[in-house]
């Protein structure tokens, strides 16, 4: 009797250790990671989008296995782009040509859903914040360019949205390979004082990959 009664305590230790390993998840997550975006300028004058190469990273604080909160702060290098506009527009009566550099910083944050447990674990987010170029403000001072009062901002708002999938690359699951993330990136910087079509936002796409270190 005394070791059937033993047996099942050992049997029922065993089944809640297994269950507490199956709900166990990191609390803290944090990423580095390389990032690229195909950023659209959506300017009348600088006709494509252009690739964006760069990189940052990112803090997570999960509440449980399925949802968390996440920071994150990214940033990509100059890029030189054509701008020509002809004769004969508002902001650039005489016509104006230039190359253009432009950088872009984003910062982020909101919520984040996915599996936290297991070897591979996929995840979605909403995230807000805003995003920092100097691209519009370097068009607003080539000479010829006539802005008045209402030089663009260097600053403005952002969100992106998007998902991914973290597969873990060690037996402790502190270490995991972030093989990939696909996020629309939405800005709204006002170029309506150097644009023709007074556009004021940006629809572009990005990319990341890097490791992530669960805690």
């Amino acid at each position: 009797m005394k070791l059937r009664n033993l047996l099942l305590s050992c049997g029922f230790m065993f089944l809640g250790l297994a269950a507490f390993a199956q709900d166990d998840f990191p609390k803290f997550e944090v990423a580095v990671d390389y990032s690229y975006a195909r950023f659209s300028p959506s300017h009348t004058y600088i006709k494509n989008s252009y690739s964006l190469n760069g990189g940052g990273g990112s803090f997570d604080y999960n509440f449980d296995k399925y949802f968390g909160v996440k920071a994150e702060l990214e940033g990509y290098g100059s890029n030189t782009q054509n701008f020509s506009a002809p004769a004969g527009t508002t902001f650039c009566p005489n016509g104006c040509t230039a190359n253009v550099q432009g950088n872009l910083f984003t910062y982020l944050f909101g919520p984040q859903v996915g599996l936290r447990t297991g070897r591979f674990r996929p995840f979605g987010e909403l995230l807000f914040g805003g995003a920092h170029s100097n691209v519009y403000g370097n068009i607003s001072k080539i000479p010829g360019i006539t802005t008045g009062s209402k030089a663009p901002s260097l600053n403005a708002f952002a969100m992106t949205v998007g998902g991914g999938l973290d597969i873990v690359l060690n037996h402790s699951g502190s270490i995991a390979l972030r093989a990939g993330e696909f996020d629309y990136l939405y800005t709204r910087f006002n170029t309506s004082s150097i644009n023709a079509t007074g556009q004021s936002a940006q629809s572009s796409f990005r990319y990341q990959a890097g490791l992530v270190f669960n805690f």
